[in-house]
């Protein structure tokens, strides 16, 4: 985008569900889950365990997140396995984790190669 250019202003609709998911990432356990998601799809139980909290708990999070539309589930028999909703939702963790790791005075990881790849097959 250049200078002289302004984008379109942002119809109301499209700042209210910005601002959700905002909301949403603003809960240190609803971070770690989407980034514990970022190449990967997890049960309850996997994602408890990853996060280090509780099942139930993680279950209320991961209900927000559904609602938020950040995540999705696919059902395999009588386990659920949650997943990050596209690849967008995967860019705006990984970019609020990058811009977070500049703040401290070492070099930050994702500029020495240790994150995640996205998946590109992801619909």
């Amino acid at each position: 985008m250049s200078a002289d250019t302004q984008p379109a202003p942002l119809p109301d609709e499209q700042v209210e569900l910005a601002v959700e998911i905002f909301r949403m990432l603003a809960d240190g356990t609803r971070v770690r889950l989407l980034w514990a998601l970022v190449d990967t799809e997890l049960s309850v139980t996997g994602l408890a365990a990853a996060v280090g909290k509780p099942g139930p708990a993680v279950s209320q999070h991961l209900a927000k997140l559904r609602m938020a539309r950040l995540v999705r589930t696919r059902r395999d028999g009588n386990q659920v396995f949650y997943r990050l909703e596209n690849d967008h939702v995967a860019r705006l963790v990984l970019d609020a984790v990058h811009n977070a790791e500049h703040a401290s005075d070492v070099v930050p990881s994702h500029h020495r190669g240790a994150v995640p790849e996205l998946r590109t097959e992801r619909a």
